[in-house]
């Protein structure tokens, strides 16, 4: 195993393992962090689990913060080679009943590790490590605390609930999705028992907030594995509970001359594959969403017209109007949903890209964030004809036009017009388009030409 794991995060969840063993306590480092040195992957954080209380955890520190004390989680403050790294601190607890089917609605803290473990969601992430040995040299397996038969469904590649899933389900709905999302992350199946309690309880979702379930969608969609994981959400009944304008393009047939490659589920899917890890949120809900409007606007062909075809009439501004629904409903971001609904709004105008009078392209290269609606529009064709050409052309005008033709300073503004006697109104507007439309055709090159212009089309009342 190579030495990329050894962060600040890593050194500073160290340092207080060690610290919390000097004064006499159980720590380990616990979780996400676990499974993943055993894969040889880097984590992106160290958490600690401790038979110490929050108060002993808070005397033991100089710089925390006491988080959700009452679960028994604190954060620890360091400064680390120039960087500020929080480590989150938990103590071991037994959990009492979830009434509201995310908390527990009271904590036991306990000092046995074992009683931890059994509370946590799945057995890959229910290992713990000692850390100390590891860091001294000792080979990770035998630093590692099971429980659960962690180890075990590492190997096998197998998403498995610890205990009875019903009840891990029971004490947070949410925990179906993430079940979703780390079966696709890690390539991994999930466990026929805990599939079976997913399809069980998959309308519970309903109970779990509108934000939680946002962003454990938008990490199944970023993290590299979309299509695995939206091929997940479908078989295990989430898809269907959490986004059922998706699950409704299942089947909606495309015509084939545009769309060899199937339906608009299957469209989709493939288009995802294209999402590489780290995606924006952005990108990624407007490839997710670019046809939901492809569902309410099918037309199939109508026989008494020779050669007529699938239609999707106004599918664009159906889904601009069904994926505002979506965005609202999981509550994006007001800056989120301009841009996700920019991309669905205007992923169709490639087609017509060739044809475009310059000031048009010009218009149209200058969308903000661009490069997304060039990738969504790759990923489309990739995912379909294959036909790169409409892509090409829009990608090499954007880099040899180039910032100050696509976005010129104007010719001719507001304050001109007045000054030449224009009052301002409601053809204030028309006015200015015309005037910025002839100078990104390069019919204008100075104010002078771009005022006569308009007192040519626009005389002074």
């Amino acid at each position: 195993m190579n030495n990329n794991f050894k962060t600040a995060r890593y050194s500073a969840a160290l340092g207080i393992a060690g610290r919390l063993r000097d004064l006499g306590h159980v720590a380990y480092f616990a979780g996400g962090c676990v499974r993943d040195l055993l894969l040889g992957v880097a984590p992106q954080d160290f958490d600690v689990a401790t038979s110490a209380t929050p108060d002993e955890v808070q005397a033991a520190f100089e710089w925390t913060a006491a988080v959700g004390a009452s679960f028994g989680v604190v954060l620890v403050m360091q400064d680390l080679a120039g960087e500020r790294v929080a480590t989150e601190v938990a103590t071991f607890r037994h959990d009492g009943a979830y009434s509201d089917g995310r908390r527990p609605d009271a904590v036991r803290f306990s000092t046995d590790a074992r009683e931890d473990v059994l509370r946590r969601d799945f057995t890959v992430n229910g290992m713990l490590l000692d850390a100390l040995a590891f860091d001294q040299g000792d080979r990770i397996e035998d630093c590692i605390l099971d429980y659960v038969g962690g180890l075990t469904d590492l190997a096998a590649g197998v998403i498995r609930a610890i205990g009875d899933p019903m009840v891990r389900f029971a004490e947070d709905k949410l925990r179906m999705l993430r079940a979703v999302r780390f079966a696709a992350r890690l390539g991994f199946a999930i466990e026929a028992r805990t599939m079976a309690a997913i399809r069980a309880e998959a309308a519970a979702i309903a109970l779990v907030s509108a934000e939680r379930v946002r962003d454990e969608l938008t990490k199944i969609l970023t993290e590299g594995v979309a299509r695995r994981g939206f091929e997940l959400l479908d078989e295990s009944g989430l898809l269907v509970q959490v986004l059922p304008e998706i699950a409704k393009m299942k089947g909606v047939e495309q015509p084939p001359e545009y769309h060899p490659e199937g339906d608009v589920w299957v469209h989709t899917l493939m288009l995802l594959e294209h999402l590489p890890k780290g995606a924006s949120v952005t990108l990624a809900w407007g490839m997710l969403l670019h046809d939901v409007g492809k569902p309410a606007t099918f037309t199939a062909p109508d026989p008494a017209r020779a050669g007529d075809r699938i239609r999707f009439n106004g599918h664009v501004e159906v889904g601009i109007a069904v994926a505002r629904g979506i965005l609202n409903r999981l509550r994006f971001s007001n800056e989120e949903c301009a841009q996700i609904l920019a991309l669905v709004q205007h992923h169709m105008q490639f087609g017509d890209v060739m044809k475009m009078k310059q000031s048009t392209l010009k218009r149209f290269l200058r969308l903000p964030q661009f490069e997304e609606h060039l990738a969504l529009h790759r990923a489309d064709v990739l995912s379909s004809n294959k036909n790169l050409a409409l892509y090409e052309f829009a990608k090499r005008h954007l880099e040899e036009l180039g910032e100050e033709a696509i976005r010129p300073k104007l010719l001719v503004t507001g304050v001109d017009l007045i000054a030449a006697g224009y009052k301002p109104g409601p053809r204030f507007k028309e006015m200015l388009v015309a005037a910025e439309d002839a100078q990104l055709e390069g019919a204008i090159a100075t104010r002078e030409d771009g005022l006569r212009l308009i007192e040519e089309r626009f005389p002074v009342a």
